[in-house]
């Protein structure tokens, strides 16, 4: 699976997903771009430098360690056994230093509460990690549960600020489904309701978005990847005004017990 911005016809967000099962060689050209083991481990090499990523058995199992390679840079990815691996990227100016991380080092938030109970790996969101452009992070949703709830959009939070072109990766446990909607506002329309299964894909080029539907009995993990032109790398998050009062309605309610995910 793959998705750059000219297959998106947007500028800046990308997102590859391979199986590797021989050695893949990755040249970032001008997006900075994240190697993320969803599950599986592997070796990255950049150079003389070699990063061993133990990876994880599942998404659904742990956090994982990953590479961050700048733009403008070459790397190998092996697995001794098959591992899938995600590819986040983001067209950007500016160029970093390779860094591993290991998975010790992402936060892990729990957002909502009662049926929109989820929790949030932080992994690269701009208070976790240093990058140009990207932002990303993990999303899992115990089965029956709503997250990217209330709807909301990043564009047009703050004054001069454009649009993030987001991507939804999705995994649904156990050979599940789940669903995903997309909406416009009436100067810029735009309405998808996607049911969703593992490897599935749902591109935001604007719009609210929200829920991501997990049907009862079948766990969703999606991969959230976006980019933008913005000066600074952040949210832009505003909720739908017509459903923000959802948020209050937590104050009263416990956390699902079947979070974390990673006990």
């Amino acid at each position: 699976m793959e998705v750059t911005p000219a297959s998106a016809g947007w500028t800046y967000s990308g997102l590859k997903v391979v199986t590797v099962t021989e050695p893949l060689e990755l040249t970032t050209g001008e997006s900075e771009t994240l190697v993320l083991p969803l599950s599986g481990g592997c070796t990255v090499t950049v150079g003389d430098e070699r990063y061993e990523l133990t990876g994880r058995e599942s998404v659904f199992t742990a956090k994982t360690d990953f590479v961050y390679l700048p733009r403008d840079c070459t790397a190998v990815v092996t697995a001794q056994k098959p591992a899938k691996i995600a590819f986040p990227s983001a067209v950007c100016e500016k160029r970093l230093p390779v860094r591993y991380v290991p998975a010790a080092n992402t936060p892990v938030e729990l957002r909502g509460a009662g049926s929109c109970s989820r929790q949030v790996n932080n992994f690269c969101t701009p208070e976790a990690f240093e990058a140009n452009k990207l932002i990303a992070c993990e999303v899992l949703t115990p089965g029956g549960n709503w997250s990217s709830y209330p709807p909301h959009k990043h564009d047009e939070a703050r004054a001069g600020e454009c649009e993030l072109e987001e991507i939804y990766y999705f995994e649904v446990a156990d050979g599940g489904m789940a669903y995903q909607r997309v909406y416009g506002t009436p100067t810029r329309p735009i309405d998808i309701l996607e049911e969703v299964r593992t490897d599935d894909v749902v591109l935001i080029p604007h719009g609210w978005h929200g829920p991501s539907m997990a049907t009862p009995g079948y766990d969703l993990y999606y991969l959230n990847v976006m980019a933008g032109p913005g000066t600074e790398r952040t949210w832009l998050i505003s909720d739908d005004p017509a459903h923000g009062w959802i948020r209050e309605t937590w104050k009263q309610q416990e956390q699902d017990p079947r979070l974390p995910f990673y006990r």
